[in-house]
């Protein structure tokens, strides 16, 4: 069983790896797109045709990409598999943050509610404020408005 695991954490490396490097994420990009020739993914980049090469080696390694044969040339083609299993490692450590931070809202929440249960002249002095700096913003209120007298 440790030599399964150990061969899904190589892949796993192997993917995150060949990640890591915008020159191959933007390649991926281009992939997703649809199939594309060594020279297709190379047009955007300011390097070599062998430094290409060896960004597709790579991603090929990784997994993420397959060379299929059509006549003379080798078109490339994105092969979600890899990635798909790098996409659920990473949800399932998505799924266990939201989960603490569902909670965290919940406690914030249920702390809140007991604050203001405890503290109702907390609110009613938050209310006050709030009126007196309407009243500082020098805006009229309802009662200034319908008598004309500025209290």
């Amino acid at each position: 069983m440790s030599a399964i695991f150990s061969s899904e954490s190589d892949a796993l490396s192997a993917v995150f790896s060949a990640l890591s490097d915008p020159t191959r994420r933007a390649m991926l990009a281009r992939l997703s797109q649809g199939e594309a020739s060594v020279n297709e993914l190379a047009a955007p980049f300011k390097m070599s045709l062998p430094a290409v090469s060896k960004h597709i080696k790579v991603l090929e390694k990784a997994g993420l990409l397959t060379k299929t044969i059509n006549a003379q040339q080798r078109p490339c083609k994105i092969d979600g598999v890899q990635l798909k299993q790098a996409v659920d490692w990473i949800d399932q450590y998505k799924q266990l943050w939201e989960g603490r931070l569902d909670r965290l809202d919940a406690y914030l929440l249920e702390l809140h509610a007991s604050e203001t249960a405890a503290h109702p002249l907390k609110n009613i002095k938050k209310i006050t404020q709030a009126k007196e700096k309407t009243h500082d913003n020098n805006e009229p209120n309802d009662l200034q408005q319908q008598t004309g007298f500025d209290f």
